[in-house]
């Protein structure tokens, strides 16, 4: 019997071979790790993007409500336990907290004779207070951004790592078959492309999530300095300073 020997493929059928899935058949360990470094470098991303929308959301939801609370309280006592009532992930709370936590500190070293309270006025003590706190509230929300920064910048490269590596197999393999038909190129080729596409799909979210919430965080810092200065008329003064 005659072995039948198969047809070769058109144009068409051979374009058809340009797929994912004949991208992931024919992967070698290189390219298996570009794929694998693309899909973590994206699902890290997605994550801080949600983790980062569902806390900035939560945090300007609050905000106006924590600061509101804070100054129609009836006393300071009792607008200290109001803030201690918020959320630990709550940062406006927190800065107001680490204020009169530092004005109970310096009224017991003055108290004790403590030569720290000579050192620094209440007005001093208070500010130092205040700058650690929005720095550290500040830091909180920067959260992921580094990874975001990281992965829109170079997950394009990482695809067209991957598309070079490709096109460089296929281009052996033609030259070793000695056939540079549309059928031996079209596969090897489109396969190595689809790694650019999976880059720039891992970088393009990260990038815009990355501009929104440094916008996002911005206006946050601006509360927060509002705030903090505030803050320090009240415990420095007594009174709030109208009129800011």
């Amino acid at each position: 019997m005659f072995q039948q020997t198969s047809a070769p493929l058109t144009n068409s059928e051979a374009m058809k071979q340009m797929g994912f899935s004949d991208l992931v058949h024919n992967l070698d360990p290189i390219g298996w790790i570009v794929l694998v470094t693309l899909v973590i470098m994206s699902v890290a991303s997605w994550y801080f993007i949600v983790a980062n929308a569902i806390r900035n959301a939560m945090v300007r939801s609050r905000a106006d409500k924590v600061i509101a609370g804070f100054w129609n309280t009836g006393s300071t006592q009792e607008a200290i336990r109001e803030l201690e009532a918020q959320p630990k992930s709550e940062p406006f709370s927190k800065i107001a907290l680490d204020a009169a936590s530092a004005v109970a500190h310096h009224q017991q070293a003055a108290a004790g004779g403590n030569g720290l309270a000579q050192t620094l006025s209440r007005s001093e003590f208070i500010d130092r207070a205040l700058r650690q706190a929005v720095a550290r509230e500040s830091l909180r929300l920067e959260g992921g951004l580094t990874l975001l920064a990281t992965v829109g910048s170079s997950a394009p490269f990482v695809g067209l790592l991957g598309t070079v590596w490709g096109i460089y197999n296929a281009l052996i393999g033609i030259a070793a078959a000695g056939n540079a038909s549309m059928t031996a190129v079209a596969g090897p080729v489109g396969e190595a492309l689809i790694m650019t596409a999976i880059g720039l799909f891992t970088a393009i979210p990260a990038v815009l999530a990355y501009n929104f919430f440094n916008r996002s965080n911005r206006l946050t810092y601006a509360q927060f300095d509002e705030f903090a200065h505030d803050l320090h008329d009240f415990f420095a003064t007594g009174a709030r300073v109208e009129g800011k």
